[in-house]
């Protein structure tokens, strides 16, 4: 075999992820909050980057119809009766972002919870020993609102008697929320049944010894066990079951991560049609810095002329690519809108199978496009607020050939199981058959499956006696 060096000429075709494609892609599956922050940074490090305040348009605007009517003769009166009394008025003479209303201007500040077991703390006790042991505990809780540690702990962090800070625990557990500082749950639980003025010591006992047995729905042991009537364990676990185990709950924790959800698009109803609106009027309006652009061709060094270029090309870049996420949005929400018109219409029955491939033959787009315009975004319709994902639902067949989507038939599950009689609930074998006489046909493990990701339990569970 001849071996040897060659130089041979090949043509091939490959897709290469320039820079500005990456960036594309990636405003393209930003959500709007996300685009707000990646638009604010890039504010910051490009130059010709200008963000253009609509309200100053209409401020230079006033300006003008002031100076044309400046040569007007005045109406005193008129104009005394407007301003009348403006000795005490304020007036809006600052235009400053620091001094604009906002929305949490007018909402109302929640106070944490060991805030406010302080504030409740300082008006209970009396001395400065109390009121020391009164603090440790309270910020020993947990995110539940319960003491993580025990009392001998606490005696030796703080080197005081453990009567001590037990009398100050008591005094602590009367405080709001009812059932905090509990040492466990049934602990809590048994707080909250003394504050209801609960007398039955069966409810005591039920608490103490049977949680497990209430989870379970194990009523008639309960019942056997304490030799009462079933109904009366029935009656008694009701009350159990509305007292909260969180006492923590309502109250702002160090832990919480909360995610406000800022629609992407609206759908709105006028009169018998649909019209979708993007929701991009609170993103940053971006427009092209003059200044930069003409210092450009007036720089005599290539190498600051050469950055200013790439920076130009960038910035108009972003501005194309955040114009194209509206278009692709646009045509993504009123495609889903022409599948999903029953649902508008109907509820959620009505939601029909739908993959992503059909709405990207719709619009003439590829199905990771679609993905990526879909993929964490929301849109606000007169059935409330969905994310996009929502509208694209598995096929369960019928009896007729047709198809209907796996959530319609949740639905129809969540229907049959409040309709139900809580003394024989239907098991899933018997949904099952009320599914195939309504020409759904599915299996029974299928119905348990939907039946647990709605999470609604078990038939042996959510009957009552």
């Amino acid at each position: 075999m001849k071996m040897g060096f060659e130089l041979n000429l090949s043509q091939t075709q490959k897709l290469i992820m320039t820079p500005e494609l990456r960036q594309a892609i990636q405003i393209l599956q930003f959500n709007n909050v996300e685009l707000t922050d990646f638009i604010n940074k890039q504010l910051e490090i490009n130059p010709f980057l200008e963000s253009v305040d609509n309200k100053s348009d209409v401020a230079s605007n006033d300006e003008q119809v002031v100076e044309d009517k400046g040569n007007e003769e005045v109406d005193w009166i008129e104009l005394a009766e407007r301003y009348d009394d403006f000795s005490y008025k304020t007036h809006d003479v600052y235009t400053d972002d620091e001094n604009k209303q906002s929305f949490e201007s007018y909402t109302s500040k929640k106070l944490s919870l060991k805030d406010h077991l302080m504030m409740q703390l300082g008006m209970a006790v009396k001395t400065n020993k109390d009121k020391r042991i009164g603090e440790f505990i309270i910020e020993s809780l947990d995110n539940k609102g319960y003491l993580g540690c025990s009392l001998q702990d606490i005696s030796l962090l703080i080197n005081e008697s453990v009567v001590d800070v037990e009398r100050v625990l008591r005094l602590i557990q009367t405080f709001d929320p009812v059932g905090v500082a509990a040492r466990n749950l049934s602990e809590c639980l048994m707080i909250q049944l003394k504050e209801k003025g609960i007398q039955d010591k069966n409810a005591y006992i039920i608490v103490e010894k049977y949680l497990e047995d209430i989870a379970a729905n194990r009523i008639q042991k309960i019942a056997k066990d304490l030799r009462i009537s079933v109904k009366r364990v029935q009656n008694i676990c009701d009350i159990i079951k509305m007292l909260e185990p969180k006492p923590s709950r309502g109250f702002i924790v160090d832990s919480d991560n909360i995610r406000y959800i800022v629609p992407d698009a609206t759908i709105e109803k006028v009169n018998d049609d649909y019209v979708v609106i993007i929701n991009d009027s609170y993103l940053p309006t971006l427009t092209i810095n003059n200044h930069y652009k003409n210092m450009i061709n007036e720089l005599e060094d290539k190498e600051a002329s050469k950055f200013l270029a790439d920076k130009l090309n960038s910035s108009m870049w972003l501005i194309k690519s955040i114009e194209q996420r509206r278009i692709t949005l646009y045509k993504v929400v009123e495609s889903i809108l022409k599948f999903q018109r029953k649902f508008f219409d109907e509820g959620k029955e009505a939601l029909r199978p739908l993959v992503l491939k059909d709405v990207a033959d719709d619009i003439g787009m590829h199905e990771s496009t679609i993905s990526r315009a879909t993929n964490g975004k929301y849109v606000q319709t007169p059935r409330g607020l969905f994310e996009l994902k929502y509208f694209f639902a598995s096929s369960v067949s019928e009896r007729d050939g047709d198809g209907v989507s796996s959530t319609s038939v949740k639905t129809i599950i969540q229907k049959l199981i409040d309709e139900e009689c809580p003394q024989k609930p239907l098991s899933d074998q018997k949904i099952t058959e009320k599914l195939k006489e309504a020409g759904i046909n599915i299996s029974r493990r299928t119905v348990a499956k939907y039946r647990d990701e709605l999470r609604i339990p078990s038939s042996s569970m959510r009957r009552r006696y």
